[in-house]
């Protein structure tokens, strides 16, 4: 189940980091747009919404990544986090849909909740 545990956490890594590449998008587009104009209201208006856009997704992404590092260094609290935006992912048609399933799965067994119950191993010194 390590191994499942650790392919959930990259993957709630890498779809938070999509939705950061797609706030940095959607700001440059809505920024860029209003600039390109040359309308001073429409640059000040696209502003506005690009970076509130923005900010949201960013704050939705935060979770993920958080989580996801959490979890990849055994953080007990991580797999309740990442659980929650498991739930959350199903609503989340395809993609998150089926990352909200293997989410579940892999943090509800036995076996995993085990896992957060260890001691934690101190960390090798090379």
């Amino acid at each position: 189940m390590e191994k499942h545990v650790t392919a959930v956490a990259v993957l709630h890594i890498a779809l938070s980091s999509l939705n950061l590449l797609a706030a940095i998008i959607v700001f440059l587009a809505v920024v860029g747009g209003g600039i390109i104009s040359g309308d001073q209201e429409a640059m000040i208006i696209t502003t506005g919404v690009g970076s509130a856009i923005a900010l949201i997704l960013i704050l939705l992404s935060a979770p993920g990544i958080i989580g996801g590092i959490a979890l990849l260094k055994w953080q007990s609290w991580a797999r309740y986090l990442v659980l929650a935006l498991g739930f959350v992912n199903l609503l989340h048609i395809p993609l998150g849909t089926i990352l909200g399933v293997y989410t579940i799965w892999a943090l509800m067994k036995d076996e995993t909740v085990t896992l957060f119950r260890r001691e934690p191993q101190p960390a090798s010194q090379n």
